[in-house]
């Protein structure tokens, strides 16, 4: 089968056609707030599927994809929840407030790349989450590294927003320069900290993956303790949902 994957997240929603073995290369792009029924079909139209697999963070676009979807083409179309068959338990008191893509990074670090591990996701918020024993435990939320510098921007007279680039120096000889520095070491410093907590709780030292935008800039910096860099995850994730769910 050729499954429609789509991973409806805050900022960018992406589609992506897989199948029970790989993603294959092609790859869609709109802007979540963009979703209508024009922008899915023409981001669409040279594609073709067997069944539709949503996961999704934003409600109301969900339900806009879902109808749209149907009036471009009558396939099978279902979404990842916690229902959902997963390929691993979950340890978590309300499984229901557990985001649709958090589980789908889990879905694929587990079957990736085994049991301890922890995803770091940089998107609109950066997330951790802790599969263990093959089982979903929890994880952490913190502020995305965007919202750091949107914010510094949007809230001081002076200060511009940055483009964010691996710093020259600690020592900042420019205004852009001092809030690259800040941002960037910074934000290594909040990743840090937080994998060494999470680490003192497992039983044994978990393998640690990252993904999203931000995610190589810093993992760059962090070696020692992020092992691998997987930009696609999420949609892995998503694509072995739909095998066990179709």
């Amino acid at each position: 089968m050729r499954y429609l994957l789509i991973d409806n997240s805050n900022t960018r929603t992406k589609f992506m056609i897989g199948t029970e073995e790989e993603l294959l290369p092609w790859i869609g792009h709109v802007d979540t707030a963009k979703i209508s029924a024009e922008t899915i079909a023409l981001v669409l139209e040279d594609q073709s599927w067997d069944a539709v697999y949503l996961c999704s963070v934003v409600p109301a676009k969900a339900l806009v994809i879902e109808a749209s979807l149907a009036q471009l083409a009558a396939k099978p179309f279902k979404k990842l929840t916690h229902n959902s068959k997963l390929g691993i338990g979950i340890n978590y008191p309300i499984p229901g407030q557990i985001g649709a893509d958090r589980l789908a990074n889990s879905i694929a670090a587990n079957s990736l790349y085994g049991s301890p591990s922890i995803v770091i996701d940089f998107g609109t918020a950066v997330t951790f989450d802790i599969i263990d024993d093959e089982k979903y435990q929890g994880g952490v939320i913190a502020p995305g590294l965007g919202a750091m510098t949107d914010y510094l921007a949007t809230k001081t007279a002076l200060l511009p927003k940055i483009t964010l680039t691996e710093p020259e120096s600690s020592i900042g000889k420019s205004t852009e320069k001092a809030m690259d520095i800040g941002a960037v070491y910074g934000y290594r410093g909040l990743v840090r900290e937080i994998i060494t907590e999470l680490i003192k709780e497992l039983e044994s030292k978990p393998t640690v993956i990252c993904t999203g935008g931000d995610g190589e800039l810093i993992t760059d910096g962090l070696p020692d303790l992020i092992h691998h860099y997987h930009p696609s995850i999420t949609l892995e994730g998503i694509r072995i949902a739909a095998t066990l769910n179709f």
